[in-house]
């Protein structure tokens, strides 16, 4: 996993969120585009490994699947209540200076 970080967006991330990142030359993909709403958490983040992208997401439940040990290629995550400006502004300083090798397995909080 090379280049920049493409993020994968859990279901319930405000559509601002999506579109303030895609403004500023992120690559974002929603569960919605990929037809996964009915997914488990389980299959988001299979999901998003097979796609080299790391979930962002404000459902602690994948902080619980990080911490038993389930693969993954990243997970950035903030916590509900999180202002919309404070997600694309840690979103995109994630985007800027890590490389998808840094995430992988990992956890950013926002």
């Amino acid at each position: 996993m090379a280049g920049r970080i493409k993020f994968y967006m859990d279901e319930h991330v405000p559509p601002t969120v999506t579109e303030g990142l895609r403004r500023r030359g992120v690559d974002v993909l929603t569960a919605q585009e990929a037809q996964k709403l009915a997914a488990s958490d389980e299959e988001h983040l299979a999901f998003a490994r097979a796609q080299e992208r790391a979930i962002f997401t404000q459902d602690a439940d994948f902080l619980r699947l990080h911490a038993a040990g389930i693969v993954h290629a990243g997970i950035a995550y903030a916590p509900q209540q999180t202002p919309v400006g404070d997600m694309i502004r840690g979103l995109v300083l994630i985007a800027e200076v890590l490389e998808p090798s840094d995430m992988a397995d990992q956890v950013e909080f926002l």
